[in-house]
């Protein structure tokens, strides 16, 4: 499958589907089209389940007493005027990025941290790579990752409950989890190793599907209640060896902070936050699909918009979609006078090729004037002249990227909150200079 591919989700789904389909009906010994025949015969897309052993239980619940923190489970400085949600969310405050060049600094940059970061010790640390996808498992240091040939890569981290608050707010129900705004993302130049180096190193073989990486943060426990698992993602090999999938070491110049993944994370451009794992220690590569509890019943968005697709709770998510911000406070309040209104696009598919804004809720709409750098897979800056009365307004945007995939104005339900991509209107108060 091509990483071109991979932006159709529907693709990607329908694949891995069928890869689950012949691997069980492999396992049962019949052939894959007498497996079909078997499912037609139950109700539902669950029934695929039935026949396949039970999948290894690697619970998220966060319910470990192993790695239970005292304090904060963020060791860098709280930025004036960020928000904290709990002891491990550090959400970017937009007002601040008003005037501020297109990267976010590394102590301003926001956080979700389910433990407090692992501490580092580069002469034990080490990167093991291993599983029936490579020839030749094998570790390396921190001081032979950080010797080999880098690359820099400017792209966007984005949590994919971004904007969970407005689910809520439009549906008036509410969500478990933190709840974000906008601000669960932030744009760095991360500098580190191409994963398909590592990957050439372990002898990649060509019938390799899947990628799981592991960090080293407890995330829960097992379904016993009684061994400590690790927060993983998987990824695709397609989108593991795309040339901007990195081993990353550096953030913004500097070696990775703590808080983002010290000494080494993955960067796997527009795809979830979470496929993002940080305090990485092993990479597993697989011949077949790997499935995780976190990939099945998490990442995925769940509604009746959104049926399951077996193996999968609902619809599993893989890239961001398109969303914008202003750089404003939410609510914001400014004296009547001239402003120059600025904001951030993005999509986790491409670049932004157009951000349109409303001024009155909706009813008439223009062209922001769009400011380099536009880098796909980060963000573009954008503004418009504005000159208001006093009264209270309601600011809109929406984005458009290379692709043709446009904000829409309502977003369907899902049970978690998940990639809320809509229109967002934003308050303003303005009144006598």
């Amino acid at each position: 499958m091509s990483d071109e591919n991979l932006f159709d989700q529907e693709d990607y789904i329908k694949a891995r589907v069928d890869e689950y389909i012949w691997q069980k009906s492999t396992q049962a010994g019949i052939s894959r089209q007498r497996f079909l025949q078997i499912l037609a015969t139950m109700v539902g897309g669950t029934a695929i389940g039935g026949l396949a052993k039970p999948l290894p239980a690697r619970s998220q619940t966060n319910t470990s007493n192993a790695f239970k923190t005292k304090g904060n489970k963020i060791l860098k400085p709280l930025p004036p005027g960020y928000i904290s949600h709990s002891k491990g969310t550090l959400e970017m405050n937009w007002q601040t990025m008003y005037g501020r060049g297109y990267l976010v600094p590394n102590d301003w940059f926001y956080v979700h941290n389910r433990n407090t970061p692992p501490p580092f010790d580069p002469a034990t640390w080490r990167l093991r790579i291993e599983g029936t996808g490579v020839s030749i498992p094998c570790e390396f240091t921190y001081d032979e990752i950080i010797a080999m040939p880098s690359i820099s890569v400017t792209s966007a981290i984005e949590c994919a409950a971004n904007g969970r608050r407005f689910f809520e707010e439009a549906y008036n129900t509410p969500l478990s989890g933190t709840r974000w705004r906008l601000g669960a993302i932030g744009v760095a130049e991360w500098t580190g190793v191409p994963l398909s180096i590592l990957l050439e190193r372990a002898r990649l073989k060509s019938t390799a599907r899947d990628v799981l990486v592991e960090g080293a943060d407890l995330a829960s426990l097992d379904e016993k209640g009684t061994k400590p698992s690790k927060f993983n993602s998987v990824v695709p090999i397609a989108k593991a060896t795309a040339d901007n999938s990195l081993v990353v070491y550096a953030m913004n110049g500097e070696p990775l902070p703590p808080d983002h993944g010290q000494p080494c994370r993955v960067i796997f451009p527009g795809w979830g936050g979470n496929a993002n794992v940080k305090w990485i220690e092993r990479i597993e590569v697989s011949e077949t699909p790997i499935y995780t509890q976190w990939v099945l019943e998490q990442m995925v968005l769940i509604g009746p918009d959104y049926p399951a697709i077996s193996p999968y709770k609902g619809k599993p998510i893989t890239y961001q979609n398109v969303k914008s911000a202003f750089e404003l406070a939410w609510p914001a309040t400014l004296s009547a006078g001239n402003y120059l209104l600025r904001g951030r696009s993005w999509s986790g598919k491409g670049k932004i090729v157009r951000v349109e804004v409303s001024l009155d809720g909706g009813k008439t709409w223009q062209f922001a004037r769009l400011r380099e750098p536009n880098l796909p897979f980060a963000w573009v800056r954008w503004d418009v002249d504005w000159n208001p009365v006093p009264g209270e307004y309601s600011l809109q945007a929406r984005a458009t990227d290379n692709l043709g995939n446009t904000q829409p104005s309502t977003v369907p339900w899902n049970d978690v909150g998940l990639l809320y991509g809509g229109v967002v209107s934003h308050p303003v108060t303005v009144r006598e200079g």
